[in-house]
């Protein structure tokens, strides 16, 4: 184990570069050059973010060849990566054939955990780079990446690279580049790359998503989203997380960490990427009032956390605000060290009526006089209710996952792969929502100034068809508890 330590450590360097396994990204291919202001700090993502692209392939509205039976190889089995291997073995259509961690004790607790007879996964937990020999197999169709952040591009590109599908857990990359270089791969081999966004399939956001489609809200003029989840105590938890990698994460980096479970669903509701784009954004972070302290306490409790005293921590609460190109704006929050309620805002603000989810149940509105009743919201439900969730929603609730979102979201992956049918979430998703935190960096570097947000569908955005939720293809997929 402490060889493999190393080794890990030495291949990922744990603070997340823009290096990629089979080659690295050219950070200024095709990039326009800006000028460098003497007092710019981080000028690379400002360059990177700068980048004129040409499209090679539309990866928006395209299905792959269908798979009956999706071969399935899980890489990091932590948190994550062990209970999407028990929710994916209820589905009918699908093969679990590896399973991978450099932690040998964890690749077994996954194996334990699958449900249904029939699978006979190999077991890879021999070096930092086992992952390598997951992606290289033939009989597998879907690389699903549960690792720590630094990790995410480099398995997904190189899984891309060898003919597999890829999920990836949030964010899919830390960096500029690494957003470049997935659009780039999915669109040159035609392999998805699906980001793990989970709360898009949250029954709210999935009711109100519907609810936009069937013009319920008339024209959107603003939507809020947030990650405000207090687990300052996990991040110095030893167990919790191979070698700290969260708190390193925080200790490295000032500005919006992790931005997806609060943006993407407002993105889906505004058409992001598909009728309307993330124009520019400013981003701007308050001091650390928590992080320094704690660090301190801990590192007198246990000499092992001396490290990150006087490290520079992330403020506490970042708050980012994001107009689109039809004259929208997003305001999307991030807060995981304070004692607050937790909450992903969910707002959303139209010209005939607005939706909040926290911090109190679900609510709408249709004027300033109040939210709606609980008679009048059932029978928006009833209305408004999507067809996933009529298929599936209740049993999602049994699975479980997050209430039963997770499952929602892992059902509607297999079966858009067992069906040829385009991803809900497609690379450009992948990209847009995860640049949001290299970005809102440079921002808060630079006194809160502008900066745009790359177009990384070249423009295709504009003639981009919205997502389907109507489940008129598909929705074969079955489950068995």
């Amino acid at each position: 184990m402490k060889s493999n330590r190393r080794d890990f450590l030495k291949y990922t360097g744990i603070a997340g570069l823009g290096t990629v396994a089979g080659g690295a990204i050219s950070s200024c291919s095709g990039t326009e050059q800006k000028a460098k202001n003497p007092e710019d700090k981080l000028h690379h993502i400002l360059e990177a973010s700068s980048r004129k692209y040409t499209q090679q392939f539309n990866m928006s509205g395209y299905g792959a060849p269908k798979i009956d039976t999706v071969r399935i190889g899980y890489i990091g089995l932590g948190n994550r990566g062990g209970a999407a291997v028990e929710r994916i073995s209820y589905l009918d259509g699908i093969q679990i054939n590896a399973l991978c961690d450099i932690r040998p004790e964890k690749v077994s607790e996954a194996k334990e955990r699958i449900k249904r007879p029939g699978h006979n996964p190999t077991l890879y937990h021999d070096g930092a780079e086992a992952w390598k020999k997951v992606c290289e197999r033939e009989d597998i169709d879907l690389i699903y990446i549960c690792t720590h952040w630094a990790l995410h591009t480099p398995i997904a590109v190189y899984a891309m690279e060898h003919g597999k599908h890829v999920a990836v857990e949030i964010p899919a990359a830390t960096t500029v580049d690494d957003c470049w270089q997935l659009v780039e791969t999915s669109e040159k081999t035609k392999k998805h790359c699906v980001m793990l966004e989970n709360c898009c399939y949250d029954f709210f956001e999935l009711l109100t998503l519907n609810m936009v489609r069937q013009g319920f809200f008339g024209e959107l003029i603003h939507g809020e989203g947030a990650y405000i989840h207090d687990i300052l105590d996990s991040f110095f938890k030893k167990d919790a997380r191979w070698n700290l990698w969260r708190l390193r994460e925080n200790a490295a980096h000032n500005g919006n960490l992790y931005p997806t479970h609060g943006f993407g669903p407002i993105c889906q509701a505004m058409d992001i990427n598909r009728g309307d784009r993330l124009e520019y954004m400013v981003s701007m972070s308050s001091n650390d009032f928590l992080l320094k302290s704690y660090a301190e306490k801990k590192a007198q409790e246990d000499a092992s956390f001396k490290e990150f005293v006087d490290r520079p921590f992330r403020g506490n609460m970042n708050t980012s605000t994001i107009r689109t190109s039809k004259g929208r704006t997003i305001m999307v929050q991030h807060d995981v060290s304070s004692p607050r309620p937790y909450s992903r805002i969910h707002l959303l603000s139209g010209t005939k009526a607005t939706a909040q989810k926290y911090p109190l149940p679900g609510k709408i509105a249709t004027s300033h006089e109040g939210w709606l009743d609980e008679v009048e919201m059932k029978k928006l439900e009833d209305r408004y209710t999507p067809p996933i969730v009529k298929k599936i929603g209740e049993l999602a609730k049994k699975v479980g996952g997050h209430g039963g979102m997770d499952f929602m979201m892992d059902w509607r992956l297999i079966d858009c792969l067992r069906n040829g049918l385009p991803m809900d979430m497609d690379v450009y998703d992948a990209a847009a929502w995860s640049v949001i935190c290299p970005l809102s960096e440079w921002s808060v570097a630079n006194k809160s100034g502008s900066i745009d947000i790359p177009d990384f569908t070249g423009g295709a955005w504009k003639n981009n068809t919205p997502v389907d939720i109507t489940l008129k293809s598909g929705g074969t997929t079955e489950v068995k508890m």
